[in-house]
């Protein structure tokens, strides 16, 4: 009896306490308790035009400015070699010696044919000349007049044809010491001394690359080009002046090369296979950092966009199409969508073509949380997102102390 007296009152001290907890959750919340959320706080940026050099960034390699590749122009034997493989050389210097003997010997030869032809000269021209006296008293013939005339041009030719075979000697006599024809690197030697070579021969005994400076080939679409055109004659973008033809190269390991270039021309032959026109770089090479056949990436500059449009990356969105939009704030705090026509990247921004004006704000942050249509705070520059409403500090129960 008395357990059971127990248990019952244990059931209505139950009853008691669960009914106070009622009573407490339907009286008045405290300052603590949830509020009511207000409108998503966004971050935005307002649009604002500005001055921005547009450049394109194209792959090329490193060319010699000027390339001899040497050969030999008599047939001979290599006596020696002058030059070391791999070394700076001058305009002028010697290569190769060609054993010069046989062409001596021709050109000493040739030499004996002309002092010859200009001894026996004297005496037929002496023949013309009294023939010519004779044959005006009739005391000789016509004929024999004309027989010393051509006696005489005969010797005159014979003499001018001694003295050009003389030359010729003379010239192939001087192909046997090979000469520079430029200054610049040289390369390795095919042939070493003792070697045959013939003339003209097809494989090059060596070459010389002058690299400083040194020529930059790039390769540019014509649809680039022809856009690039299209650009400047509607004056969306204008000629950077004296800065327009100044290139930048980026290296193969991502280094800035320290010295700009300069464009030297486009090429008027389009390549059919690949579509594009070759533009050449002149790039100063002082220290011979630069080699033939490097790989390198050239800045060049388009033009300047005077009245450009740059929006932060973090502000575009694309739909399930793939179109790009943003959100903008207008003056009544409502979210409204405009799509986009995005012309590149610069940096961590968009260039922007179409969709936006000056004065638009942009949301960057909080994208998450609005839609079009819906109504935003605008955070001010700088200020950090509250998300709750802050509670009164006055209503905060007192802290305990330790």
């Amino acid at each position: 009896m008395w357990n059971r007296q127990r248990y019952q009152g244990f059931q209505a001290l139950a009853v008691v306490t669960i009914i106070g907890l009622l009573l407490a959750g339907c009286g008045p919340r405290g300052p603590l308790g949830p509020q009511q959320m207000g409108p998503p706080e966004v971050s935005v940026v307002t649009i604002k035009t500005e001055r921005l050099v547009l450049t394109t960034e194209l792959p090329g390699r490193t060319a010699a400015y000027r390339l001899a590749e040497i050969r030999p122009q008599v047939n001979g034997l290599i006596l020696k070699r002058a030059f070391t493989e791999g070394s700076d050389v001058k305009a002028g210097d010697l290569l190769y010696q060609i054993d010069p003997a046989p062409y001596q010997a021709a050109y000493d030869q040739a030499k004996a044919s002309v002092a010859m032809a200009e001894a026996n000269l004297p005496a037929f021209r002496s023949r013309e000349e009294r023939f010519k006296e004779l044959v005006a008293s009739r005391a000789v013939g016509q004929q024999d007049y004309d027989d010393a005339l051509a006696a005489l041009r005969q010797a005159e030719a014979q003499l001018a044809v001694s003295k050009a075979a003389m030359e010729s000697t003379k010239i192939n006599l001087s192909y046997t010491p090979i000469k520079a024809p430029i200054s610049g690197r040289i390369g390795r030697s095919s042939v070493t001394e003792g070697a045959l070579v013939t003339a003209y021969q097809p494989v090059p005994l060596t070459s010389i690359q002058q690299l400083d400076p040194i020529y930059v080939d790039v390769p540019q679409s014509t649809t680039e080009l022809l856009l690039l055109r299209q650009r400047l004659e509607d004056g969306r973008l204008t000629d950077d002046g004296a800065n327009q033809n100044k290139v930048e190269l980026i290296q193969e390991d991502g280094t800035s090369y320290p010295l700009e270039g300069t464009l030297e021309f486009r090429d008027i032959t389009v390549d059919p296979t690949t579509g594009s026109v070759i533009l050449r770089i002149v790039v100063p090479n002082p220290e011979g950092a630069l080699l033939p056949g490097m790989f390198v990436r050239a800045v060049l500059k388009e033009g300047v966009n005077e009245q450009a449009i740059l929006v932060p990356q973090p502000g575009v969105s694309r739909n399930q199409k793939g179109d790009p939009f943003a959100l903008v704030v207008d003056a009544a705090g409502t979210v409204e969508q405009r799509m986009l026509t995005l012309d590149r990247a610069i940096g961590n921004k968009w260039l922007v073509s179409s969709g936006l004006a000056v004065g638009d704000r942009v949301i960057v942050e909080g994208l998450q949380r609005v839609r079009p249509g819906a109504s935003v705070k605008v955070l001010s520059p700088g200020a950090e997102p509250t998300g709750q409403p802050e509670a009164d500090e006055t209503s905060q129960p007192p802290a305990k102390a330790n």
